[in-house]
């Protein structure tokens, strides 16, 4: 037990060394009947903000080993957003390079390196970063690393190879329905050119070597702030192997492996030339199924100065959040009406409600 306490200390004192920075970066919402199509071209995210766009100016490299980005040797363009119900992030990732090193089946390969930690709970996530190298490297690897937070290295392109290596035990996570991928270039190995990465992964709070069974996903929700980060690879010369660039969003290029070392990014609500700025909408919970007692949350929109709610039991309520217990088990169809200065709404659920 004072192992088990010892290394939950250190973990966390590790953890607590860093936090992840906020610089303002936003994640974008599509409406649900704009959900990109995963087909590498650009025409759905037409509406992207150009202001939530993160070009090549916002990388850098603090190890001060490879010269400062320069967008006539590599210009990049990286887009993030997501879908309300969905626990997904969709990646648009337009980058132009004058030479295009991918001809080989290893790591030597132009890459995209994303590090997402969904509940930005920071701390290392690779075996190499454990706090306790005295443990079994297998134990390190198939136990913790990728586990808590994920890394992945997209190749840009994938030709002869999968399009990712999921960096831990779990491969799983870059296989549908967790993530997917579609790319559009013209260009060969050696050759200059435009790409377009069109994908999305799933971010997990817990992602285990045994698969996605006892996964947990990390719920995405509006003003949510998750920990996210990338770092590009530029080989250009595929005989050297020392000839690259490597250039972070994160101020420190060992983000790859600690979460703590990335970015804060915030999930933006949907705006609101999508939203219609009248309609009758509501929640329900059940707080107490013994006593068959429900509580019903109006979400309607707009300014409302009246409501009626229709339990479908033949009783009704002219609160706007009202708590109402039937007397007998069944399925019921609940309807709220409002009205206010911009007319009338209505919302119905059909046997949503149901007690025992």
């Amino acid at each position: 037990m004072r192992k088990i306490q010892t290394l939950i200390l250190s973990v966390f004192l590790c953890m607590a060394a860093f936090a992840q920075e906020d610089k303002g970066f936003k994640i974008y919402q599509f409406p649900a009947n704009m959900i990109p199509t995963i087909d590498g071209k650009t025409g759905d995210w037409d509406s992207f903000p150009t202001s939530y766009i993160v070009g090549t100016d916002k990388l850098w490299d603090d190890s001060k080993r490879y010269p400062a980005p320069d967008p006539k040797n590599l210009d990049v363009k990286v887009k993030v957003a997501w879908v309300k119900g969905l626990n997904r992030l969709y990646f648009l990732y337009e980058a132009f390079d004058n030479y295009w090193d991918f001809s080989l089946p290893g790591l030597h390969n132009d890459i995209l390196e994303i590090v997402v930690d969904g509940d930005a709970s920071g701390g290392p996530l690779i075996d190499e970063q454990h706090p306790k190298q005295e443990i079994p490297w297998q134990q390190r690897y198939f136990e913790y690393h990728g586990v808590h937070a994920q890394n992945y290295h997209i190749f840009t392109p994938a030709v002869g190879k999968d399009w990712a290596l999921a960096w831990g035990s779990q491969p799983w996570i870059k296989q549908m329905p967790y993530a997917n991928i579609a790319y559009n270039y013209n260009f060969k190995p050696g050759e200059p050119g435009k790409l377009v990465a069109e994908f999305w992964i799933t971010p997990f709070d817990y992602a285990g070597a045994e698969g996605p069974a006892r996964a947990v996903e990390s719920k995405l929700y509006d003003n949510k702030k998750i920990g996210l980060s990338w770092a590009v690879i530029d080989y250009d010369d595929v005989k050297d192997e020392k000839n690259k660039g490597f250039w972070n969003l994160s101020q420190h290029h060992k983000m790859y492996g600690n979460a703590s070392l990335g970015l804060l990014f915030t999930l933006m609500p949907l705006e609101e030339k999508y939203k219609k700025s009248f309609e009758a909408g509501w929640s329900f919970v059940i707080t107490d199924m013994n006593k068959r007692e429900v509580l019903f949350k109006d979400e309607s929109r707009g300014e409302i100065k009246k409501w009626h709610w229709d339990f479908g039991d033949g009783t009704s309520s002219n609160e706007q959040n009202p708590v109402h217990k039937y007397t007998k088990p069944g399925k019921y169809i609940v309807v709220l009406d409002v009205e206010g200065p911009a007319g009338k709404s209505r919302m119905a659920n059909v046997w949503d409600v149901a007690v025992k």
